[in-house]
């Protein structure tokens, strides 16, 4: 029998990891394109900053559900 946690995670990985790929590449690429260098290391300073918030979130929200486990 399959096991549909793992492969949910296993996806929602994957697709994050794509998300993240497009991000850098095609995004940073295209601001690099249209406004110049200068314009992309502010948007890669950007990124930067969303994906610390993000794992600084989902840190917290680890951390409070190992203490309700607990």
């Amino acid at each position: 029998m399959r096991d549909l946690r793992n492969y949910a995670k296993q996806t929602q990985a994957r697709l994050l990891l794509g998300l993240l790929i497009l991000v850098f590449t095609l995004g940073l690429g295209l601001i690099w394109f249209l406004y110049g260098l200068n314009a992309a290391l502010l948007g890669l300073l950007c990124v930067f900053g969303m994906v610390i918030l993000i794992l600084l979130i989902l840190f917290i929200l680890k951390g409070m559900e190992r203490i309700s486990k607990s």
